[in-house]
């Protein structure tokens, strides 16, 4: 059995102080405050493996993510992109994008994090993400995908609602799918008992995912043809549906910098973040890593601190990354908890990221199902 005691756990709800928390057999045993430490970790804070709820691992953050798409060894470069979540205190991602459906079979076990899969989003001819493979139009068209995914073993269903930055010919303030379209999916996802989250962009496509039914929406932003323009209303009524949003949060310092048509939208983006927060809406954070090099694989802990920036308490931030993105990904019943029975996923970092949030970015140790899989260097 292992020990480990830290200065302070956070359990994926609240911060305690001086527990123990006993493993054996890959699952959390006990929490206690009595027992006898193997490992103290001193001056450290002990949480849940983050949860990453939006990546790419198919998508190497280079300056061409399309070109390196074409090339040979695909599922190596996507085994090296999980083992970089990892090395970051990420023990789970949702992988909302891929070709083949090979984030399904990357084969890494402990070595890298828990991977839910989507396989190919569902677009349309020529949509956005169109080469990953996940063409289908009209409504018995996306029931197929839908049902193709659930026989390879998907564990959400991912829809590209509306076009996209990266893909030629597409417009993010524009609709993909019409309602009757966008309400078979969803329908048919939930006859699989899989979720459903939607690719939105502006706010037409963000209102058609929430009235078709979509269980989370990702991105949900409020692009104009020219501008960003924030729907108060419309945030308004997410925050009294029962949908997560899933905030395209964390940006690392980079010399190359967002796209011009990015880059213009930042401040409303911001302005979103917060009129998110200060409504109340259910939130969690999807990186989309792997998009570009300003989004490297493991970037959560900067996702996080933007959230701070922007006038999110630290100790709602940790639970979006931890016990609520358990429940969006709907794997709450063994991940993003400390507490007896749940899989030992751990991370340790250096300090309180109550107090400095970019503690997060400091790993002390990372554990995966109570095996040590890193640990920063003395």
């Amino acid at each position: 059995m292992l020990a480990l005691r830290a200065r302070r756990l956070f359990d994926g709800r609240d911060m305690h102080h001086d527990r123990v928390v006993l493993v054996e057999n890959g699952r959390v045993a006990d929490v206690t405050g009595d027992a006898p430490a193997t490992i103290d970790l001193g001056d450290a804070t002990l949480l849940p493996g983050l949860i990453d709820c939006h990546v790419h691992l198919a998508f190497d953050a280079g300056l061409d993510v399309l070109g390196t798409l074409e090339q040979p060894g695909l599922a190596d470069r996507m085994r090296a992109a999980a083992r970089q979540h990892l090395a970051a205190g990420v023990t789970t991602v949702r992988d909302l994008g891929d070709r083949d459906y090979l984030a399904l079979g990357l084969g890494l076990g402990l070595d890298g994090p828990e991977i839910l899969s989507a396989g190919p989003p569902i677009t349309t001819p020529k949509g956005h993400c169109w080469f990953l493979g996940g063409e289908a139009a009209g409504e018995q068209g996306v029931r197929e995908a839908v049902r193709e995914r659930a026989a390879h073993g998907v564990h959400v269903i991912k829809m590209m609602v509306t076009g996209g930055e990266m893909t030629a010919g597409t417009h993010s303030h524009l609709l993909q799918y019409g309602p009757a379209e966008l309400k078979a999916a969803a329908d048919e996802a939930h006859a699989h008992g899989l979720p459903i989250t939607g690719h939105a962009h502006c706010a037409e496509g963000v209102a058609q995912a929430l009235e078709a039914g979509f269980d989370s929406i990702e991105h949900c932003g409020f692009f104009t043809e020219d501008s960003f323009e924030v729907d108060y209303g419309l945030i308004a009524r997410l925050a009294a549906a029962d949908i997560v949003v899933s905030l395209t949060a964390g940006i690392v310092p980079s010399p190359t910098p967002p796209p011009p048509r990015i880059q213009q939208r930042m401040a409303g983006m911001a302005e979103a973040l917060r009129a998110f927060y200060a409504a109340g809406v259910d939130f969690v954070i999807g990186t989309d890593a792997g998009i570009g090099p300003p989004k490297p694989h493991g970037l959560v802990p900067y996702g996080a601190e933007m959230l701070v920036e922007q006038g999110y308490a630290a100790i709602d931030v940790l639970r979006s990354i931890t016990s609520v993105a358990a429940r969006a990904c709907r794997v709450d019943e063994r991940k993003g908890m400390i507490a007896p029975g749940f899989d030992a996923d751990l991370l340790a970092v250096a300090g309180d990221p109550l107090a400095d949030i970019t503690a997060l970015r400091r790993p002390q140790a990372v554990y995966r199902m109570g095996r040590l899989v890193t640990r920063a260097a003395e």
